[in-house]
């Protein structure tokens, strides 16, 4: 018998080991995910195994909702690929036509990548997606509304978590969602193994003015990754 679906926020709901969103644009797909309809709505299915955001969603210890924007927030995606999880954080920060006014600035710095970023967001109000560093304040400063209510950085560089909390400090409003998805393998320049690299990485985000809410193992969904919740 099919698990009751339990809703994690305006536009995210979990069923089961499955996570949904509530489609911004009904009939499309962005990666070609699946897609289903419920009372004229339709949901696109967020992978976990793909997506480090639905990876920590899974696996947090705490209530999964927090890890989430809420409707109309001003979100900053640093590292946003080919724009499939941005894809989804757009579902819950703008909907449909962006009717709750969000904004999601996605920043990468491939130009092949911000092709298909770019064509995604023509049919996505809200959604600015930007070609550039993510590393540097000044290159993500102009497209930026005001402080960002959301954060996450998904960045393959050493010194991520250096990175992460001077984008933080520079752009992540007081008591905003931060969310950092490490990659070990990335912070080669550091001594050890995962684990000291991810201890690491934790100290540096306790050493700083921000709040560290939690460490999320990915462990069997994405290997060798961690996320860590921080609040500004």
């Amino acid at each position: 018998m099919p698990r009751k679906p339990v809703k994690l926020a305006w536009g995210v709901r979990r069923e089961g080991r499955s996570l949904w969103t509530r489609n911004a644009v009904k009939g499309v797909s962005v990666r070609g995910e699946r897609r289903k309809t419920n009372s004229r709505v339709e949901w696109r299915a967020w992978a976990s195994s793909k997506s480090k955001v639905a990876a920590a969603l899974l696996r947090t210890s705490n209530n999964p909702s927090n890890l989430l924007p809420d409707t109309g927030s001003t979100c900053l995606y640093l590292g946003a690929s080919y724009g499939s999880t941005v894809s989804h954080i757009h579902d819950q920060a703008c909907g449909s036509g962006n009717h709750h006014g969000g904004q999601v600035v996605a920043v990468e710095i491939s130009p092949r990548a911000m092709r298909e970023l770019s064509v995604l967001a023509v049919s996505r109000p809200g959604m600015v997606p930007v070609l550039g560093d993510a590393r540097v304040p000044a290159q993500v400063a102009p497209f930026m509304r005001g402080k960002a209510d959301w954060m996450h950085q998904d960045l393959s560089i050493a010194d991520q978590a250096q990175t992460f909390v001077k984008m933080a400090d520079t752009f992540l409003r007081p008591r905003g969602t931060g969310l950092l998805s490490l990659k070990a393998a990335s912070e080669r320049a550091s001594q050890g193994d995962d684990d000291s690299r991810f201890a690491k990485a934790e100290r540096i985000l306790e050493e700083s003015n921000l709040e560290l809410v939690e460490r999320i193992d990915l462990t069997g969904l994405e290997e060798q990754h961690v996320v860590f919740h921080i609040r500004g």
